[in-house]
């Protein structure tokens, strides 16, 4: 048997979104994903939006005894735009939010709970994606940073980790590339514009932080990378994967860790003609724009070869240079699609954070192993499920991390996805990811083994395999 032993003051816990856990109840505005469900209830699995969550806005003193009772010392959710603020011209707040917001904060720092917070997750205010198209328009860029600041100024003094946006490639992927998120569109010189505002979105906010100098507060982004790997040491397939980094990684990394924008990038987007709309003030302002940490989402590899087939599509998608592939020899979770497992991800991606980006402070801000509900099981006599399945995968994970902190990656903590099964946007409970299940019916908690389990690793920082 082998120990593992993270280090002292490690961030235990795990991440979710308010719009994934407050949902609907009792907000100032629609969000795009309560006007998408109106909308269109059939995009969703079972029909079922944002107003079947977990009811986090009524039931978070209940839910923050439970993170206790977990050993967590941190949490990461969301701020959602569309209730914290009332007028988004002028940024005039919702007094029920701002309420909302500041007992649910008191009552995880009276608990030992540091609270993270994002300020954007996937939840475009549907007033500013029907008048201006979202991120689409520089005007909704600056009503977010005015949406920023505000919580900057009401909720500074209670926290201490400040998050721009999570993944903020995926709006850019599900709204204007893959059609999976609203507004459904197929345009990749529009994605790439939104990709470029959202960067500027996130640079403006910073400043804006740093403005602010708020004591003892950092600020960060949260990105998904997901290493590419190669069908095989061919010039060709290896070209695949460096072109798949570049658009899905490099993309959003390098301007908002690194600070750089890389000129590979600009001749991808100047050969295709899909150059975003700039001056050169605005590429200032990212490129001085610093941030204190990063948290990283991991859950799968890409697999890309070099393209054989023709390109279909009669738009931009990143697929122009590669195409997908499906490792023979792989690992499979058969809960989640058949997406293929693979711990050594969590390694490389340390040791690239360590290697080309400074070795800044970050986190693993996500990783989930996804089992449905029928491959969960029933409660057992105890009253809880057995999904040993997830733990045993987890510590595959962690066993990765562990080798890279030991090689001197400067990781400070792991959040897992999620602490209650939650509503998962087209998806919505299909897949099920947290330490407790949530019942659809009574909205009970209920508690798995794989949240046992990782109450005594929280709570000692150690694990044995």
């Amino acid at each position: 048997m082998t120990t593992y032993t993270f280090p002292e003051n490690f961030l235990w816990g795990a991440a979710a979104s308010g719009t994934q856990t407050e949902g609907a109840t009792n907000k100032a505005n629609e969000s795009i994903w309560d006007l998408w469900h109106r909308l269109s209830p059939d995009r969703f699995y079972n029909g079922i939006g944002s107003q079947l969550v977990n009811d986090t806005y009524s039931r978070y003193k209940e839910d923050v005894q439970l993170m206790k009772q977990l050993g967590f010392n941190s949490f990461r959710t969301s701020f959602q735009w569309s209730r914290l603020i009332k007028d988004f011209e002028t940024a005039e707040v919702c007094p029920d939010a701002v309420e909302f917001y500041n007992n649910y904060l008191d009552e995880m720092i009276a608990n030992g709970i540091e609270p993270m917070i994002n300020l954007y997750h996937f939840d475009m205010p549907a007033e500013l994606q029907e008048k201006y198209g979202g991120f689409e328009s520089k005007k909704v860029v600056d009503l977010y940073v005015k949406y920023a600041v505000k919580a900057f100024e009401l909720f500074g003094h209670k926290v201490k980790y400040w998050i721009t946006f999570n993944e903020p490639i995926v709006p850019v992927e599900g709204g204007y590339l893959y059609d999976f998120h609203y507004p459904c569109k197929k345009d990749g010189k529009l994605a790439v514009q939104v990709g470029y505002n959202i960067i500027l979105a996130h640079a403006k906010a910073v400043h804006a932080f740093h403005k602010l100098a708020l004591k003892d507060s950092k600020i960060g982004i949260v990105l998904n990378l997901t290493p590419s790997y190669t069908r095989s040491d061919s010039e060709e397939d290896n070209k695949a994967a460096w072109y798949a980094d570049l658009l899905f990684n490099r993309s959003f990394l390098d301007p908002m860790v690194k600070n750089q924008i890389p000129q590979e990038l600009c001749e991808v987007l100047n050969e295709q003609r899909i150059i975003p709309e700039t001056t050169a003030e605005e590429i200032e302002v990212i490129t001085s724009a610093k941030v204190q940490f990063l948290g990283v989402n991991y859950y799968v590899p890409r697999r890309v070869k070099a393209r054989e087939a023709k390109y279909e599509l009669d738009y931009f998608t990143p697929e122009v240079y590669f195409e997908n592939y499906i490792n023979p020899d792989g690992r499979f979770n058969p809960y989640r699609d058949n997406n293929e497992i693979l711990p050594k991800a969590i390694y490389d991606i340390a040791i690239n954070v360590k290697e080309n980006y400074g070795n800044i402070p970050w986190f693993l801000a996500e990783i989930g192993i996804a089992m449905d509900i029928v491959s969960e099981g029933e409660p057992d006599g105890n009253g809880v499920i057995d999904d040993s399945f997830r733990t045993d995968l987890m510590k595959e994970h962690l066993v990765q991390l562990h080798k890279a902190i030991e090689e001197g990656a400067n990781c400070f903590g792991v959040h897992q996805w999620t602490f209650i099964d939650n509503w998962s946007w087209i998806n919505s409970f299909k897949r099920r990811y947290g330490f407790f299940r949530l019942d659809l019916e009574t909205g009970n908690r209920i508690p798995k083994k794989h949240g046992l389990w990782f109450k005594d690793l929280a709570k000692t920082g150690t694990f044995h395999e």
